[in-house]
């Protein structure tokens, strides 16, 4: 997968190892996207996880909503859940840097 849809955004995501393996999601930071985690995906995938790597709200060219409520911590924990649900993932691991750990935070 290369992206995923919510609301009427479209999320731009890097999805590297064997899709059914255990699913690692990496969120980055600000201001950062999701290639901020080049140099980790190798070392996961090759531990044997599926990585997926979102460009966060904001970041992907097509999910860049006008206005601050577009923006609120719900909204991020639940551009996070809908790329698990597109990917069937019930369960994963959740990695976040910066702004990305405080998303993390919210939806642990």
């Amino acid at each position: 997968m290369d992206s995923y849809a919510r609301v009427g955004l479209c999320f731009d995501v890097l999805d590297a190892g064997p899709l059914d393996a255990e699913v690692v999601i990496l969120l980055h930071g600000f201001p950062a996207t999701r290639m901020s985690w080049d140099a980790v995906v190798p070392a996961l995938t090759g531990a044997g996880y599926r990585v997926l790597a979102p460009d966060q709200r904001g970041y992907s060219p097509g999910a860049q909503p006008a206005g601050r409520l577009a923006y609120r911590m719900k909204e991020l924990v639940d551009d996070v859940l809908a790329l698990a649900d597109a990917v069937g993932a019930d369960r994963f691991h959740l990695v976040g840097h910066d702004w990305g750990g405080a998303v993390a935070w919210a939806l642990a």
